[in-house]
């Protein structure tokens, strides 16, 4: 095996490796705007560049125009890349990663200890949300919390989070939390 066969062949082994080590999440994540990527076409050194998803989720790609990413995941996003790319590039091979988790974020207001916005880059549910902002301070009204959410037609709903029930153990009011997803404790 020549010197460059043998090159290619350990890392083809290190990506596999890298690749089976990634974490379930990133399969699941769906990008938000204020995401930044890092999009890469192999042997198009042109086609590589760090790209945004905008205010309306899309990002911009040379040869390819916009591209519909908002929800999305990162693999999906390859996938569409790579196709629109097929009509200048045979079989072109295309790597997106997530640079920055910017857009993913919820934000906690009223009385706790550290009110504000917090970017999450995992699954968080209301308690741990509370928890990041410090805990709820001491005029806190933990039965009356509200958790705010805007959905894509533009309507918002209001979820009620009673502290004292999660306490006493009912768990599904402990919900997971969306991106702009808003805590307001009384």
């Amino acid at each position: 095996m020549n010197k460059f066969a043998l090159r290619f062949s350990s890392l083809i082994v290190f990506l596999a490796i890298l690749v089976s080590a990634l974490p379930a999440i990133a399969d699941s994540y769906r990008l938000q705007p204020g995401d930044i990527l890092e999009v890469s076409v192999w042997k198009e050194p042109d086609l590589e560049r760090d790209v945004l998803v905008t205010p309306d989720g899309t990002i911009a790609f040379p040869l390819v125009g916009g591209v519909d990413a908002g929800k999305m995941s990162v693999e999906q996003l390859s996938h569409e890349i790579a196709s629109k790319l097929e009509k200048y590039i045979p079989d072109p091979v295309v790597t997106v990663s997530l640079k920055q988790m910017l857009g993913n974020r919820v934000y906690v207001l009223g009385k706790v200890n550290k009110p504000g916005e917090f970017v999450i880059n995992r699954n968080v549910d209301v308690l741990q949300a509370l928890s990041m902002a410090g805990g709820l301070n001491p005029f806190a009204d933990g039965d009356a919390i509200q958790v705010l959410r805007r959905h894509q037609d533009g309507s918002q709903t209001a979820a009620r989070f009673s502290y004292s029930a999660v306490e006493k153990g009912d768990l599904k009011q402990n919900r997971l939390l969306l991106p702009g997803d808003v805590i307001l404790v009384p």
